[in-house]
């Protein structure tokens, strides 16, 4: 593997003036310590001041305890960078329509397929989408090293646009399942790369809220769809349009992102430089020069950032290796995928995907119309949790909205039990128990997951995050495919019960390996999970006590 510097020269040829100029940071000095996995660790950093010749070191500092320099944390940052995240974050505005209209489109298609629609065809045509995005997830980890972030994001939208057409023209139960497996591979490349992207582009004290975005949109995009369903509930055929409206998101996505860049830890990947450093300092208006070579530098030392010399299977190959044989980047597929599995088999997709449907089965009339006070308590406490994620902190947050949920679903499930020995008055407890199951979920399970490309390097982020983003949809998919069918089975209780008893051992696994990263620059994360998850938690807990800050 070779290594390769950022050379002051660079930053000087673009602003046209000498390397003298690029003050207060005008030589950098790395002594390229290298860890046990191949790693470069910056251990020192000096800077010249040209005025004073005073030489300032910073002295010996372990990757994870790195500091930025003083004022570059708080530093004022461009609205562009949340201009940027938002663009990209349609994407899930996307994820959420396609989740919300397909419990409004199963409560009123009636027979204009053909015939009614049993149990078992309502999950066929609910599965098809998670199904397409579980072979996509698999599939999209190389193709955004093989491709790039953005272009991906297109390619979505144009698979998106596809399958909306198709849902809203179809004749029979196999066209709208087609339709749906077309949205769903759309739909998993998004939901892999928009994190992703978003990720790499946003400063470490920002990126919680940055991510979020994306969620947000998600369940925006679901409020939207339970809007759109109870307004075209009584409208013949209005199902279709219901399915046709889903490609306009799609549309006025794709005209933006042709303006939009590349990720830049993408573009150092792929030795575009001067593209990072002109994308960087629009980030960062008001950094100087050398403030931004300074940061551009410290991204590229902890990115490991080597070139491997052959095809794209035998980088693909050296990917696959390193993330099973180091066992920082093991430990970080572990929580990437054990947060999504939580998530999924907590039972909201099952709760969202068929809530109408569940609403009339306790009694509700007016289903479609509380499924968009079920909708509107998602979105609220999605803002919530993107106003606090950064300041409260992921672990924090994760385990206190696991706790809640598990108590809502025992509710839930306990006041099941007595509906079914015919005291109707209890399905107002069920109401409110799914209500508070869902604000609980929003603010916290809902949204910790999608931040899972900080916990990988860059050597292995687009595996890392395929494999985990696959996880999430394997768990979408058996929990659609299977609500139904447990619902007839094991009875309401039993379904309720069984996934309280996932988020309970959620909440204990999450206890013991899974460390506060807010604020951590994402280069250092993996250094972190070297030490073993309950030494990374312990750790995590003292400095965050000492209020340790990351650069970027």
């Amino acid at each position: 593997m070779e290594t390769k510097g950022i050379p002051l020269a660079t930053f000087s040829t673009t602003f046209g003036g000498s390397k003298d100029d690029l003050n207060p940071l005008t030589t950098y000095q790395s002594l390229n310590r290298k860890l046990d996995d191949g790693r470069l660790s910056i251990e020192d950093v000096r800077i010249q001041d040209n005025n004073t010749n005073v030489d300032t070191s910073l002295g010996r500092i372990d990757p994870v305890d790195e500091v930025a320099p003083e004022g570059f944390h708080e530093e004022k940052i461009s609205s562009w960078i949340w201009i940027l995240s938002t663009v990209a974050g349609i994407s899930g505005l996307l994820f959420g329509y396609d989740t919300g209209v397909i419990s409004g489109a199963l409560a009123v298609i009636g027979s204009d397929l053909g015939k009614e629609l049993s149990s078992k065809q309502r999950e066929l045509i609910t599965s098809a989408t998670p199904f397409a995005a579980l072979l996509s997830g698999i599939t999209s980890g190389w193709l955004a090293d093989l491709l790039g972030r953005k272009r991906l994001l297109i390619y979505a939208d144009g698979i998106f646009v596809l399958g909306s057409i198709i849902m809203a023209v179809s004749r029979n139960i196999a066209t709208l399942v087609a339709g749906r497996f077309v949205v769903g591979w759309g739909i998993g490349l998004a939901s892999l790369i928009v994190p992703m992207y978003i990720t790499e582009l946003a400063p470490a004290h920002m990126r919680g809220r940055l991510v979020i975005i994306y969620v947000v949109f998600i369940t925006g995009g679901q409020l939207l769809a339970y809007a759109l369903n109870a307004a075209f509930e009584n409208v013949n055929q209005g199902w279709r349009i219901m399915m046709g409206l889903g490609a306009l998101p799609a549309l006025c996505q794709l005209i933006p992102l042709f303006w939009t860049p590349e990720s830049p830890r993408y573009l150092l990947k792929q030795n575009h430089v001067e593209k990072v450093y002109t994308i960087m300092s629009r980030i960062h208006p008001n950094a100087k020069p050398g403030e931004i070579a300074y940061k551009v530098t410290l991204i590229q030392e902890g990115m490991n950032f080597g070139t491997l010399e052959g095809n794209q299977f035998q980088r693909l190959k050296y990917s696959f290796k390193r993330l099973f044989s180091v066992p920082s980047n093991r430990r970080s597929l572990f929580i990437a995928c054990f947060l999504q599995a939580f998530q999924q088999f907590s039972g909201t997709n099952a709760i969202q995907y068929f809530s109408a449907i569940l609403f009339q089965s306790v009694g509700f009339h007016n289903s479609i119309q509380i499924s968009i006070v079920v909708g509107a308590t998602n979105f609220l406490f999605t803002i919530l949790a993107f106003m606090f994620i950064d300041r409260i902190g992921r672990r924090r947050i994760l385990l206190c909205s696991a706790t809640t949920m598990i108590i809502s679903l025992a509710v839930c499930a306990i006041s099941y039990h007595f509906l079914e020995l015919k005291k109707t008055a209890f399905k107002y407890i069920i109401l409110v128990s799914i209500i508070v199951f869902l604000a609980s979920y929003a603010f916290g399970i809902g949204n910790i997951p999608w931040q899972q490309a900080e916990l990988f390097p860059m050597e292995v982020r687009a595996l890392g995050t395929g494999f985990s983003t696959a996880v999430n949809w394997s768990g979408n998919l058996i929990v659609s495919a299977t609500f139904l069918t447990m619902m007839e089975s094991i009875t309401s209780v039993g379904t309720f019960g069984l996934y309280a008893g996932f988020c309970l051992v959620g909440l204990i696994t999450c206890f013991f390996t899974y460390p506060e990263l807010a604020g951590m620059s994402i280069e250092h994360i993996s250094i972190l999970l070297e030490k073993g998850f309950w030494n990374a938690v312990k750790e995590q807990n003292n400095r965050r006590k000492s209020n340790v800050k990351d650069t970027y």
